[in-house]
């Protein structure tokens, strides 16, 4: 199968990244990271998430973020919520965002120890939820953690995944994003993945989130592709990770996945040089190095 003239690209770094960071990021700083991200073509952005602040102290301040940064009309903003109260919550700033996005996993272990639930009881809520949000007006994505596998259980059937994915859908999802929340999908598994997905799913739009734990984040990213996936989430600066279990590393880094499509000629609509600018300015903020290979080496240079 030729591979997509174009891919989507959402940018989570700021909800999945920041709230994985050991310190609180100030305020000032998300806003401007924000709009930095803002301005560079990217088309959508998960700014914040909507979770008890004594949970994820780390974004607390997502609301006044949401109120303060001056992010373009073309650009999508979304936000993670957990539940109805997180929805309750987005709802009183409807009018700064355009999508939510909602979350399980496939594993029942891996769900009970990141939400304390069973999948089942996740699924009711959620589809409460969605129902809820799309009378609202919102887009509605539905996020399947661990669906290449995990670190508790191993194996994840697929049919599972893809039941999960029919629920969510006929609540009201309109995408499904498939998370390899801690970095254990290889290219072939996902290939075969997606090409199963294409048909058990053919009615969402499937997006895929790659962690860049072991190394194989862009590989699969390729394979993905090679099996007609159109849609990626990333984290400038490889931001980002799971907080089960320990050792669950950053998602791909947005600018080398954009540096990689590029290179590849895929479209993505963003700038290269603007989004490195954003990294940077994160590395500045948080006074360390990050996982980031093109903001360490630059972009390809091809007259040099």
């Amino acid at each position: 199968m030729p591979l997509p003239s174009a891919v989507r690209i959402r940018e989570v770094g700021p909800r999945d990244g920041f709230q994985n960071e050991p310190e609180t990021i100030a305020t000032d700083d998300k806003v401007r990271l924000v709009e930095m991200l803002a301005r560079t073509g990217l088309q959508r952005l998960e700014v914040t998430s909507f979770v008890r602040a004594d949970v994820i102290p780390q974004l607390a301040d997502g609301r006044e973020v949401l109120e303060r940064a001056q992010i373009p009309d073309e650009v999508s903003v979304s936000v993670l919520i957990p539940n109805e109260r997180g929805l309750e919550a987005a709802l009183e700033v409807r009018d700064r965002i355009d999508e939510v996005n909602v979350f399980l996993s496939a594993s029942e272990t891996h769900n009970r120890k990141n939400v304390n639930r069973s999948i089942e009881e996740s699924l009711v809520s959620l589809e409460r939820v969605l129902a809820r949000a799309t009378d609202s007006g919102l887009r509605c994505e539905g996020v399947i953690s661990t669906s290449f596998g995990c670190p508790y259980e191993g194996y994840v059937p697929l049919q599972r995944v893809f039941e999960i994915g029919r629920r969510l859908s006929a609540a009201g999802a309109v995408e499904i994003g498939f998370g390899d929340t801690t970095g254990m999908a290889n290219p072939l598994q996902v290939a075969e993945f997606f090409w199963k997905a294409a048909e058990e799913l053919s009615n969402v739009e499937r997006t895929a989130h790659f962690h860049n734990t072991r190394g194989q984040g862009l590989a699969n990213v390729f394979a993905a592709l090679q099996a007609g996936c159109e849609s990626f989430e990333s984290s400038f600066g490889e931001l980002g990770g799971c907080p089960v279990p320990a050792g669950a590393t950053g998602n791909i880094a947005t600018e080398d996945l954009v540096s990689m499509l590029h290179e590849m000629e895929i479209e993505t609509g963003i700038d290269l040089e603007k989004l490195l600018e954003a990294s940077g300015a994160a590395r500045e903020v948080l006074g360390r190095p990050l996982g980031s290979h093109t903001l360490v080496a630059g972009p390809v240079d091809w007259h040099a």
